[in-house]
């Protein structure tokens, strides 16, 4: 029983698995069956559709291939064409160098046969010319080199003169040019800077309130009008003037200090020596101040700064200077102005014209004390007082006693001349005047050999023209020294002369 269990569920097993082994079989084999008529179908379908893609594609290949040749064919007949082109123009070319080549080489066979002519011709002409050097050195007794110099020397000679009349025709233009300019530029210079011009005398006037004043001035016995002169170094002229003391001296600072010493004192009502001599005393500091205050202004109108007190102190006194009655201040703030117009125009040194202009007379304010002319005082005043050396150049060249070297300088000069010819600006007895130049002349054309002379520069300067077949060059030298020693003992006057000696020699000759 236990058996039957057991083997009965095995056989209902395997029964089983048989029968489902069968029915797996049957259907399987049907699957696979239509399976593989389905491949077959997809590989025939596959294989219709791969042989027309073969076929599309073989032609288009053979219509590729047979485009690619067709253009090969085309471009490789072009190439093939141009090829020949080009070789025929080569050969055109080679042609034509070859005839041109022919023509070269019979042209140089006809410059050679040329050259050999012109070779011979050139040394028939060296030879010819040969001969005729001989001929002509035998002709003329000359050498070529010696005919060369004597050609060169003439036509040296020719261009050296045409030369100097050129030169000499500039030279005349440019001076009439700079004639024109230098006289507009003066012009300009005197309308810019137009000063007045008042002339000291050498005597002042002082007023009195009544005629009862000049006995007290005059004191007992005069003592006090001797003790007002012994301290002021003034004369006092007391005549029939009324109401009025005339004061006397060639020295304006010394006449100042009296004039104001004695109007302080007839203010003041005391006059006797004691309080004269205390009066001159505060005269002189007064006039000491306005010196100081006169060379502050000066300097201050012409904008000229950094000058020295002491100079400041000697333009003051040139206040009370006077030269042939032109006051010396005013003459030299003139001329600084001139100077720096003029030097504005000619794009000179303006700062460097109007401090030369304004020192050129400094010397003038110590001249009565110091021996020597006012130029050379001047100059050595700008260098004690550690002036600029163009400035001290400036001051020595405005009389011309030192040729100008600069621009500045000759300004100076000119504004001197231009101040000193004003209408007005000075004067001098005519009489006197007159005579001392007659003298002056007389005594140059006293010597023998003097043909001209002329006193110029009113009287500073004499300029002596001599012969020259009398008188030489050493000659010349010692009659200046004569002439000089001759004017020193027989005339007086101011300052210093300068004589001035030329001898000229001139070539003449006529074109005929």
């Amino acid at each position: 029983m236990d058996i039957w269990h057991v083997i009965l569920p095995l056989v209902t097993i395997v029964i089983g698995a048989f029968v489902g082994y069968i029915y797996r079989r049957n259907v399987a084999e049907a699957k696979v069956g239509r399976a593989e008529e389905s491949v077959k179908k997809l590989v025939a379908e596959a294989q219709r559709k791969a042989e027309a893609v073969k076929k599309e594609t073989i032609l288009e290949a053979k219509e590729e291939i047979h485009t690619l040749r067709t253009e090969f064919d085309r471009e490789t007949k072009e190439r093939r064409s141009e090829i020949q082109r080009i070789e025929r123009r080569l050969a055109q070319r080679e042609e034509t160098l070859d005839k041109k080549l022919a023509s070269v080489e019979s042209k140089d066979e006809q410059i050679n046969k040329k050259l050999k002519e012109v070779s011979k011709r050139k040394e028939d002409i060296d030879q010819v010319f040969s001969d005729q050097v001989v001929q002509l050195e035998k002709i003329s007794s000359m050498t070529i080199d010696e005919a060369k110099s004597l050609l060169l020397e003439k036509v040296e000679q020719e261009t050296r003169r045409d030369m100097a009349v050129y030169v000499r025709e500039i030279e005349y233009k440019a001076k009439e040019e700079a004639d024109k300019k230098s006289r507009e530029i003066i012009a300009n210079a005197i309308q810019k800077y137009a000063a007045d011009h008042v002339a000291e005398n050498t005597v002042s006037v002082v007023s009195l309130p009544n005629d009862e004043m000049k006995g007290r001035i005059i004191g007992r016995e005069g003592r006090n009008i001797r003790a007002l002169e012994t301290a002021t170094g003034i004369d006092l002229i007391i005549d029939d003037t009324p109401e009025a003391v005339i004061l006397s001296g060639f020295d304006p600072i010394r006449r100042e200090v009296a004039r104001i010493a004695l109007e302080k004192l007839i203010i003041d009502g005391r006059i006797h020596p004691a309080r004269i001599e205390e009066m001159v005393k505060k005269a002189r500091k007064e006039v000491d101040k306005e010196i100081r205050d006169a060379g502050e202004q000066a300097a201050f109108d012409t904008g000229i700064h950094n000058l020295h007190p002491e100079i400041i102190k000697l333009l003051g006194r040139l206040k009370y200077r006077t030269s042939y009655g032109q006051n010396v201040l005013k003459h030299s703030l003139e001329v600084a102005h001139l100077s720096a117009v003029m030097a504005a125009e000619l794009g000179a040194n303006v700062k460097l014209a109007k401090r030369g202009g304004l020192l050129h007379d400094i010397g003038k304010a110590v001249d009565h004390e110091v021996e020597g002319p006012h130029i050379q005082i001047g100059a050595d005043l700008a260098k004690k007082y550690r002036e600029n050396s163009d400035v001290i150049h400036c001051i020595q060249a405005h009389h011309g006693d030192v040729e100008a070297q600069t621009v500045e300088a000759v300004l100076v000069q000119s504004a001197d001349a231009i101040s000193a010819a004003r209408p007005g600006a000075r004067r001098e007895t005519l009489e006197n005047y007159i005579k001392r130049l007659e003298a002056l002349e007389e005594i140059a054309n006293s010597f023998s050999g003097v043909d001209k002379c002329y006193a110029i520069q009113a009287g500073r300067e004499v300029r002596i023209l001599v012969k020259p077949e009398d008188v030489d060059d050493a000659g010349m030298h010692l009659m200046a020294k004569d002439i000089v020693k001759k004017i020193e003992k027989d005339l007086d006057y101011p300052g210093q002369i300068k004589v001035n000696v030329i001898r000229e020699t001139r070539s003449i000759d006529y074109a005929k």
